[in-house]
């Protein structure tokens, strides 16, 4: 009898032990802070604009967004309105917010999250990395496969229509005046690659470069779009006025399009079908 007990003991207490040290899994956050629109979007798309506490003054989709209490701008966010909202977890990006906010938010106590994806490839993993801080992968993964569909079925769609076709050249304006275009490295870059689309100012030395009529004259893209803006109507006649000889411009080869690709979220999707949908029968 002594012996089976001795037997017990022995399996029993490394399994006590186990229980014991095991930390209990931390409660999925429910007052956030975030300080990036397209963190904001993200959060709203899936499911979770019911536990945002404050964003940005730039937070403006969902609709829902505008209506939640501020805490300053997308670059200068106050330290002292986050913390006035009490939150348990506040989300930032990598590139736009402030580099020592991290910091100091760490240095106060305040558990952050830092949303690392920027290119169109990473979407997909950021939107799972969320949702696993959100305490909800199941729906973010279920978004994620979703992008991943939709992104496949552009990409063979544009391969298709290439074969054995010499790719567009296009520019994508983003401020007629000054004149900004969007360069390498960024969402809009990656759209175009996407669709079998030569960006003219990928050479530029920067994301969003200042460009000349000159040097659009001398590339003389097949397509323009034209980023829609609360000037940009207005103000891209005259830019047009003096491309007036180009090919795209006289063959009507211009398009207006939204304000979709300006962010990383789900709906920068729609922004490329978009797109797509303005090459049709180009």
């Amino acid at each position: 009898m002594a012996d089976i007990l001795k037997r017990l003991i022995r399996l029993l207490v490394p399994l006590m032990v186990v229980l014991i040290v095991q930390p209990a899994p931390a409660a999925p956050p429910t007052r956030i802070v975030s300080l990036a629109p397209s963190i904001t979007e993200i959060l709203f798309d899936l499911g979770a604009g019911d536990r945002v506490v404050a964003v940005t003054d730039f937070c403006d989709y969902p609709a829902e967004a505008k209506q939640k209490p501020k805490v300053g701008g997308f670059a200068n966010p106050s330290l002292e309105a986050i913390v006035a909202v009490r939150p348990d977890l506040v989300m930032m990006t990598e590139e736009g917010n402030p580099a020592d906010l991290y910091k100091r938010l760490g240095a106060l106590g305040m558990k952050t999250y830092v949303f690392r994806a920027r290119r169109l490839s990473e979407l997909p993993e950021g939107i799972r990395d969320l949702g696993a801080a959100l305490g909800m992968p199941e729906a973010a993964a279920k978004r994620a496969a979703l992008v991943e569909r939709r992104m496949a079925a552009l990409a063979k769609k544009s391969k298709a229509a290439a074969s054995g076709r010499k790719p567009l050249t296009a520019l994508f304006v983003i401020h007629p005046e000054p004149l900004l275009v969007a360069g390498r490295e960024t969402i809009i870059d990656d759209a175009f690659k996407l669709l079998n689309i030569e960006n003219i100012a990928a050479g530029a030395g920067t994301k969003y470069p200042k460009y000349t009529i000159e040097e659009i004259v001398r590339h003389s893209p097949d397509v323009i779009f034209i980023g829609q803006g609360p000037m940009s109507a207005n103000l891209s006649k005259s830019l047009l006025k003096r491309l007036e000889t180009l090919e795209a411009v006289r063959k009507g080869r211009v398009f207006y399009v939204s304000e979709l690709l300006y962010r990383l979220t789900p709906r920068t999707i729609a922004g490329i079908e978009e797109l797509d949908g303005c090459l049709k029968g180009r």
